[in-house]
């Protein structure tokens, strides 16, 4: 079978430019959606996942490190680069302090470009791999997010995707904040007021599967998120 193509998001005003680094990306087997601004850029980016976005600095209704912002809060994993004619070490440094893996000045080459990708997507893809064979071990429960299992005392529940994902994302914080904002956006898509509720029922659920050891918390930090809370077990 085919190796899948990867997805790349094209936000870029400049319409030559756009679509001559599409149709490049397209003929060395990319699959890239190109958008003419920012706030395309994002919609396309809710409504389905990407394997790297590559971002203008410089566009109409929602510049390139706003954009860069929005889909840090969804997905704080997904490489970014920035393309840019700005040149200024202010610009450029602004755009790493937003997370991106590369600043791309323009004129830049493509070929140089396209080894670039490759090797972000290749380290990614490393990274994803060992992410997804990881599995936790919260006091006297063990959590196989891959199979959706958390074990205790010889009992296994499976989780439902909802339930597998938020305990995951608040075993890879764990003792520290899960904000509620980045949890929603993941999971749910946006933080809206009633998404919010349903990931409220969801915390419930997994407080109760989590119920048989005391050294085990899901505290509520009030407007801010979640901490999951595994206090050592004496000796």
């Amino acid at each position: 079978m085919a190796d899948k193509k990867a997805k790349v998001l094209l936000c870029e005003d400049d319409p030559n430019l756009g679509s001559v680094l599409k149709n490049y990306l397209e003929l060395n087997d990319y699959d890239v959606t190109l958008e003419r601004d920012g706030r395309l850029g994002l919609a396309a980016f809710q409504r389905e996942s990407y394997d790297l976005c590559m971002l203008d600095v410089m566009m109409p209704n929602m510049d390139g490190f706003t954009l860069a912002e929005e889909i840090r809060d969804i997905n704080p994993d997904v490489p970014l680069f920035f393309l840019s004619a700005k040149t200024m070490k202010e610009d450029i440094i602004q755009g790493y302090k937003l997370g991106a893996d590369d600043y791309i000045t323009k004129p830049f080459d493509s070929e140089v470009l396209l080894h670039k990708i490759k090797a972000i997507l290749k380290r990614n893809e490393e990274l994803n791999r060992e992410s997804e064979n990881r599995e936790f071990d919260m006091a006297s429960y063990h959590f196989n997010p891959k199979l959706r299992e958390l074990s205790h005392s010889g009992q296994t529940q499976t989780l439902s995707p909802k339930e597998n994902e938020l305990l995951k994302m608040l075993c890879e914080h764990l003792n520290d904040l899960l904000p509620r904002e980045q949890a929603l956006k993941r999971i749910w898509g946006s933080d809206t007021y009633f998404n919010g509720r349903s990931m409220d029922v969801y915390i419930a659920k997994l407080r109760k599967y989590l119920k048989d050891d005391t050294n085990i918390e899901i505290v509520n930090i009030h407007g801010n998120g979640f901490r999951l809370v595994v206090r050592e077990v004496p000796a």
